[in-house]
């Protein structure tokens, strides 16, 4: 182990780069769907060895001593990334003959973009650099930290978060409800950068015990809250239908197709449901699942109508428009809406963290000049957001919380709480990915926002996975991916979290703090 540790320490050139990058491109296999949970643990050793040897030269200037250990963080996320986020191109051959050009944008742009952020992460992690443990330290608050600033700079795009590598199943998703996804992306990483110690010795002993510890620690304590009781189920029961259509995402496109796909929407919640279960309450379609302007198709809301039975409701995704004044065109928005059996909208909500370049353009004007639109945005000038998150309050007085598309996967965005919300809402259309592993890092994503919140989650999509989960992050049942059909379930109960989430990110920050102190005490002790 020695040995490896200083081949790798004393590696130059392109190995060294490749190394880095082969790091971590292999730490994604702990993601979904793949769930190797091993591959981080090298990933991270790695890492460690590598930053050890990223050493600016002697008489540099201050930028260019700090340069080697940023790069050598750029290059881990690059292939971090690059490997995580490769089947974004299959978004952008939907279209190809307007869109294919712009798929290095996809798959390139953006993983050398997001890699800055492990880049600045070893920068101020070698800034409280020691040959200890203490360096573990100082990585994991770093890593921590610019994790949680992903999150939100620039618009965000928190996915992948690398605390899901250590949460596949509901056993180990319980310490994300306790302490937040950050605070256990942190420990994750100290975890995974442990076996580090071992090619240099120095700290062994504190640092692994610790690991062991929290490794214990994160898997006693979900043992403890699966082992207690389960939330008592609702009196008297909601049963739900989430609907999969699987419909081809070019045929969504399609003009000629619109009526079809609505008829086939239709169909599928008109459907009996199995033997020995009721009839559904609430049937719910997949993000713009209504394939035209409903408030324009009076006709739509009577077949609505027709096929909702007294006291069922529809919740559907749908486009949204809304006239924003004289001589201006209209406005547009991702929505949900929520439609009772005599074809009335009782209830909607608008798309509040739209998508960059899928939903909007950013530098609107500049872009559209070179001929650039919104990639998953078929009207001029792509959709608008709304300010705020609007819950659904039903017939009958319950409360969703929609999150449509990707803001299920912004943890720090999400206001709903057990006191005034009965489930997590979140529909989406991942038909624009294919058979690829983006649809289930979503999902998997989505999972842990019910354990977070101690909301059940009722995620519905065009291709799947679609699922209702409980606020322990079971799966109760639901539709993998391109299986097309139906699930009717009964909504699960709520169940009361902790430390609210507020609590948990002051927490956190306090975490990372503790955590490079030690690592300057330690840096100070071996000088």
């Amino acid at each position: 182990m020695e040995r490896l540790a200083s081949r790798v320490i004393l590696s130059s050139g392109i190995g060294r780069v490749f190394l880095a990058m082969l790091a971590g491109a292999l730490a994604v296999l702990a993601q979904a769907p793949f769930f190797v949970i091993l591959a981080p643990f090298v990933s991270f050793t790695l890492l460690v060895w590598l930053i050890d040897g990223a050493t600016g030269r002697a008489g540099a200037g201050m930028i260019r001593r700090r340069l080697p250990a940023f790069m050598i963080g750029w290059w881990f996320g690059f292939g971090y990334f690059l490997a995580g986020l490769w089947w974004l191109g299959a978004a952008f051959l939907v279209e190809a003959d307007e869109f294919a050009w712009l798929m290095p944008l996809g798959i390139i742009g953006l993983p050398a973009f997001l890699a800055v952020y492990f880049g600045f992460a070893t920068l101020v992690a070698r800034l409280f650099w020691s040959e200890g443990a203490g360096r573990i330290c100082a990585l994991a608050a770093s890593f921590g930290l610019f994790e949680w600033l992903r999150a939100f700079l620039f618009t965000g795009f928190p996915w992948n978060a690398i605390g899901y590598a250590v949460m596949p199943v509901p056993l180990l998703m319980q310490s994300a409800g306790a302490i937040g996804l950050w605070a256990v992306t942190t420990l994750a990483v100290f975890v995974f950068a442990t076996p580090a110690l071992f090619g240099t010795r120095r700290g062994l002993v504190p640092g692994v015990a610790f690991a062991l510890v929290l490794a214990a620690a994160h898997v006693g304590y979900g043992a403890f809250v699966l082992s207690r009781p389960a939330p008592a189920a609702l009196d008297p029961a909601l049963p739900i239908r989430i609907v999969q259509p699987v419909i081809d995402q070019a045929k969504k496109l399609d003009d000629a197709e619109r009526g079809r796909i609505f008829e086939e929407h239709l169909a599928l919640s008109a459907a009996a449901p199995a033997e020995g279960r009721p009839k559904p309450k609430i049937i719910v379609w997949p993000e713009t699942s209504i394939p035209f302007i409903l408030t324009l198709n009076p006709d739509a809301l009577v077949r609505i109508a027709d096929v909702l039975e007294d006291g069922q409701v529809l919740i559907a995704g749908a486009v949204r428009s809304e006239d924003a004044g004289p001589g201006l065109p209209p406005r547009y928005y991702n929505s949900v809406y929520v439609i009772d059996d005599r074809g009335q909208i009782v209830a909607a909500a608008d798309k509040v963290h739209l998508v960059p370049f899928g939903e909007y353009l950013p530098f609107e004007s500049l872009l559209q000049e070179a001929g650039l639109q919104a990639l998953a945005a078929s009207m001029p000038g792509g959709y608008s957001s709304a300010p705020a998150h609007q819950p659904l309050t039903l017939p009958g007085g319950k409360v969703f919380y929609p999150l449509i598309c990707y803001e299920a996967i912004f943890p720090d965005e999400i206001e709903a709480t057990t006191a005034t919300t009965d489930a997590l809402l979140n529909i989406t259309n991942d038909g624009w990915f294919g058979k690829t592993p983006g649809p289930f890092q979503h999902f998997h994503q989505a999972q842990l926002r019910a354990v977070e919140t101690g909301l059940p989650l009722i995620r519905v999509a065009n291709t799947g996975v679609s699922a209702v989960v409980t606020a322990r992050g079971d799966v109760v049942d639901g539709l993998q991916l391109d299986a097309k059909g139906f699930v009717d379930v009964d909504l699960p109960a709520k169940e009361p979290r902790p430390i609210p989430h507020p609590w948990q990110t002051r927490g956190f920050l306090i975490g990372c703090a503790l955590m490079l102190l030690i690592a300057l005490y330690t840096r100070k002790q071996s000088t």
